[in-house]
């Protein structure tokens, strides 16, 4: 992308050199030549366009009343959409709206209000006195979107008990307030909590976890959810084979999926409440009958730490945030996975705390860090050191984050330095409680975000230090988009 960009750049200094050039050239008092630039086809001058980073196309739009009614072309902003966003996301997005008569969306404004979010809507989409059948209250669980579904499985309860039950819900693309929950019994699992459970695919694929024995889980699992007619939604889980390798049994690790095909786990509390810092990667065969571990060693890497969070930003690149550490400390960190020189490596994001509001206290555990529409984290909730519980939005943008050549400055062993890439969100309607340990998905569009459960401020008891509960409660944090066909 970067070549194409300077390759770009360098033709159009070519046409204004030879502009230059024919000027001077020619005789006193005849008009000069156009440029060669004007004289290009509209679809060629498409095809450039479409390569430019947002900011160079804003410079190109300032030339002249052409190049400005181009550059404001919805064709070439949708274009761009799909390149920033995904395709996934702008087709789910294009379906999702009622344009009648295929119209065509205005993407430099759905692109323009995307960057400059500044607020979150919230909707409530469970009843306690409904009559549907919900899934308990619960923390610690794994709450994923896949095949237009929302999935739920274990977790912890009251009592430190622990959960084995599977919960679907059918969502499909359309808006619905109230869901409707099918519990699928499988039996296995067994019943875990502190465990992870990322999409590929259209398959699930679960690690770990700690049972109400305390006993820490190594085991894989793949899980497959089926639509059907007459049977409703079935999901079927079966034992993964990885053969001899595997890492140390853990749970209140994190987990992400990278390059559709590779699960990778952070961290996590093993045996005697040891945090580890170690990082794995399971590739996975092309049907998932089997997968092989392998750790990753490199140096610098994250410190030890647990209920912290790993969401891939692209098809390589992963980001970590936040967890309790080896010393019971909250942590505020960042830390990017990413290819250099052709393998992982881990470096971390260096940030300006006075980028932070006064007063808000950035480092948690048992948050929520989620990939959004414009390829940025919504991070939600969590609680700090005194188990202060969250109910504050912000978003990180990773777009901040400079590569290791676009570095103004030698990158030293402390890592890549980025400005402004916090921004604390507003949020309208819906007020859910402050919560830690909760779960949170997205659908296909990036756009809806649905959280689950999670531990929430209650009644203080006789002898106790402070008040908690487990909650059931889902709800749904939408980015809010007008357009001239409809608000969506």
């Amino acid at each position: 992308m970067l070549v194409l960009s300077y390759k770009t750049t360098r033709m159009t200094t070519f046409f204004m050199a030879e502009t230059s050039t024919s000027t001077t050239s020619s005789s006193i008092g005849s008009s000069p030549p156009p440029p060669p630039i004007v004289k290009l086809a509209q679809d060629h001058l498409f095809t450039i366009l479409v390569l430019l980073p947002t900011d160079s196309l804003i410079s190109f739009a300032r030339t002249c009343k052409r190049f400005r009614s181009l550059t404001s072309s919805d064709t070439l902003w949708e274009s761009i959409c799909r390149r920033e966003w995904g395709s996934t996301s702008v087709d789910v997005l294009k379906s999702s709206i009622n344009s009648k008569n295929n119209q065509q969306l205005p993407w430099m404004r759905l692109y323009k209000q995307v960057s400059q979010l500044d607020s979150v809507s919230c909707h409530k989409l469970s009843d306690p006195d409904s009559e549907l059948m919900l899934p308990s209250p619960r923390a610690s669980h794994c709450l994923n979107f896949v095949s237009d579904c929302l999935v739920l499985f274990g977790g912890g309860c009251e009592g430190g008990r622990d959960l084995d039950d599977t919960w679907v819900a059918y969502i499909g693309n359309d808006f619905q307030r109230m869901l409707k929950w099918q519990k699928v019994n499988s039996g296995i699992p067994n019943g875990r909590f502190g465990h992870t459970c990322i999409v590929i695919g259209d398959y699930l694929v679960l690690f770990g976890g700690i049972n109400d024995s305390g006993m820490r889980h190594n085991d894989t699992w793949v899980g497959k959810v089926v639509p059907s007619e007459n049977l409703g939604i079935t999901l079927s889980w079966r034992l993964l084979d990885v053969r001899s390798i595997a890492p140390p049994p853990r749970g209140a690790h994190a987990a992400c999926c990278i390059d559709k095909s590779t699960m990778v786990i952070h961290g996590g509390i093993g045996l005697y409440g040891r945090r580890w810092g170690d990082t794995w990667i399971l590739e996975l065969s092309e049907n998932l009958c089997s997968g092989t571990w392998r750790e990753l060693v490199t140096h610098p890497s994250p410190p030890a730490r647990s209920g912290h969070t790993l969401t891939c930003i692209e098809r390589t690149g992963t980001v970590l945030f936040g967890g309790r550490g080896s010393g019971y400390d909250v942590l505020h960190d960042v830390w990017l996975l990413q290819v250099s020189e052709e393998q992982l490596k881990w470096i971390q994001v260096l940030y300006n705390l006075q980028d932070i509001p006064a007063g808000v206290a950035l480092p948690r555990v048992g948050h929520s860090a989620t990939l959004i529409l414009g390829g940025r984290l919504l991070i939600y909730g969590g609680e700090d050191s005194q188990r202060h519980r969250k109910d504050d939005f912000w978003v990180l943008d990773v777009r901040r984050i400079p590569s290791n050549e676009a570095q103004s400055t030698p990158l030293n062993s402390r890592g890549l330095q980025a400005n402004n890439m916090w921004k604390m969100l507003k949020t309208k309607g819906y007020k859910p409680n402050r919560r830690s340990f909760h779960r949170a998905c997205a659908d296909h569009s990036g756009r809806r975000l649905y959280i689950l459960g999670g531990m929430v401020d209650g009644l203080l008891q006789p002898a106790e230090p402070y008040g908690l509960r487990f909650d059931g409660e889902l709800f749904l944090v939408k980015l809010e988009l007008e357009t001239n066909i409809v608000r969506c």
